[in-house]
């Protein structure tokens, strides 16, 4: 026996080398961690169970008979994060650089299938030189058993994405499949074709940050939903999201204990400026409504018009979808309509309720808008929030225009319930738009256009710029002061926790896509 334990313990010494010292210290050397150092940050002390420590490649193409590594570039199995379960996978670049062969993806699809089977999250730790090319079509192949069980997973089980290091080619579609992206800044990339592929079809100079990096994919593609200046941050801001998700689409987030205080928020009153015309910042909205600290934002650097999160309300765990009049007056346009749905989406999957601060004052116009197909992009927010059977609430703090308004999860589309500060306006369009409409001859005519333009605006205002006509057909359910706004929600909330809601029987709906 003591033979067996020595060749044993041998053997799980070769696979805990990776690739060897000095591939180890050239990992370092870019400021990245090794795959094992990823995991110890991710999982809870003494937890972490390795399946497939010795499996090796069966290629013996161009040389790879000499090149054999004790787990094949990759380190999977199982282990806790806070305590719940998790199954994670994390390539190791220091082995083959991290490239991706039939047994390094039967690793990983072994516990994707766990995963499944015992609905707890996956994590996925990117690192990896992209397919290897000695195995050929076998490494593609390998891609595609990844892909097809990212989609049979999607809506099943929370995906969580950490890219640390390149991410390139086939790689790039088993992260945009998984429900959350994160990236480390300056050492992490993604893109399906490199700077010199570019270079040679395009002729454009640019380099991996430029085409594929945290700050890019954060703020110009919207690939990334989060990001942090480090390997460590990024570790540490993902386990934060995973706590606003459940195991599984069977189960609710876990509640934190909460005592009930005073849940007044006075500086909510004074928030919305006196002028339509005025911006303010939707976040101290949210900021004073949730939990104290706990808004952690989703593509904060995307579409900034919108503002989509996690947050927790009574110890609670929602979605947030939040207008943002500091940014393009908080119109609705082609990336914020993407983004919100997503989100939506993602929330109602995974049994998050959602809580919606509406001030829009439409959908924005312009030929680049129309060509880029605002129509569709718009309806997949519309179709996310009428899908959506998870608790629905919204409070419409100041503009709800056009269709806009009923987009932004209205009572008509299924919101359970719809709140209104007196400073909502819900009409058609602002007075001053609606005045030059409706009364167009009369000011044409007019010795004084300008005054009766003025004269007929406040006319339409006095009609319209409020929400009771609103709330005299039910559309909205109570108008309340912008100081009970916590208090009413967290009531609200509590109200709807049991609420049953089906989909009628289909296969699926047709998203426009």
């Amino acid at each position: 026996m003591e033979q067996h334990r020595n060749r044993l313990s041998e053997l799980r010494e070769m696979a805990l080398q990776g690739g060897g010292e000095k591939r180890i210290e050239a990992q370092h050397a870019k400021g990245k961690l090794t795959a094992r150092e990823r995991l110890n940050l991710l999982l809870d002390p003494d937890s972490f169970e390795e399946l497939g420590m010795l499996v090796k490649h069966r290629s013996t193409n161009f040389g790879l008979d000499k090149q054999q590594f004790l787990g094949d570039g990759v380190v999977t199995g199982y282990g806790r994060v806070n305590g719940r379960l998790v199954y994670v996978f994390s390539q190791d670049f220091t082995v083959l650089g991290g490239s991706l062969a039939e047994s390094h993806a039967k690793k990983i699809c072994r516990v994707m299938d766990l995963a499944m089977k015992n609905g707890a999250p996956l994590i996925g730790l990117n690192d990896s030189g992209g397919a290897r090319i000695q195995e050929g079509v076998v490494s593609l192949g390998g891609y595609a058993d990844i892909f097809y069980r990212n989609v049979r997973a999607s809506g099943v089980i929370p995906q969580l994405s950490a890219i640390l290091g390149p991410c390139a080619g086939g790689a790039v579609y088993s992260p945009a499949l998984t429900d959350f992206i994160f990236m480390a800044e300056g050492t992490s990339y993604m893109f399906v074709t490199g700077p010199n592929v570019v270079k040679t079809v395009t002729h454009e100079e640019v380099t991996s940050e430029e085409l594929g990096g945290a700050k890019t994919h954060a703020s110009k593609s919207g690939v990334t939903h989060f990001t942090a200046a480090n390997e460590a941050l990024v570790i540490q801001h993902l386990k934060k999201v995973l706590n606003f998700l459940p195991q599984n689409c069977e189960e609710d987030p876990e509640a934190l204990v909460y005592a009930p205080g005073d849940e007044q928020r006075p500086i909510l009153d004074a928030i919305v400026p006196d002028s339509s015309q005025q911006p303010y910042d939707m976040r101290e909205v949210v900021n004073q409504v949730c939990d104290q600290g706990t808004f952690t934002e989703v593509q904060k650097d995307y579409a900034e018009n919108i503002v989509c999160g996690f947050a927790r309300l009574a110890g609670k765990s929602i979605g947030i979808v939040a207008n943002q009049p500091a940014f393009l007056a908080g119109v609705l346009d082609n990336n914020a309509s993407t983004k919100a749905a997503r989100f939506v989406r993602t929330c109602d999957a995974f049994n998050v309720p959602l809580l919606v601060f509406e001030d829009v004052p439409g959908f924005l116009p312009g030929t680049d808008q129309e060509w880029n197909g605002i129509i569709t992009n718009g309806a997949k927010l519309l179709f996310a929030f009428s899908e959506a059977t998870v608790p629905r609430i919204t409070v419409i703090t100041r503009k709800a225009y056009g269709g806009a308004y009923d987009v932004m999860n209205s009572q008509h589309i299924g919101a359970d319930l719809v709140y209104a500060w007196p400073t909502a306006e819900i009409a058609v369009m602002g007075a001053k738009g609606a005045a030059e409409i409706i009364f167009k001859r009369e000011i044409a005519a007019s010795e004084d256009p300008e005054a009766i333009w003025k004269e007929k605006e406040a006319e339409y205002a006095e009609l319209f710029a409020h929400p009771y006509n609103a709330a005299a057909r039910g559309y909205v359910d109570e108008v309340i002061l912008p100081h009970n706004t916590r208090a009413k929600l967290i009531r609200a909330f509590g109200m709807l926790q049991n609420k049953v809601d089906a989909l009628p029987r289909k296969k699926h709906g047709n998203l426009p896509l």
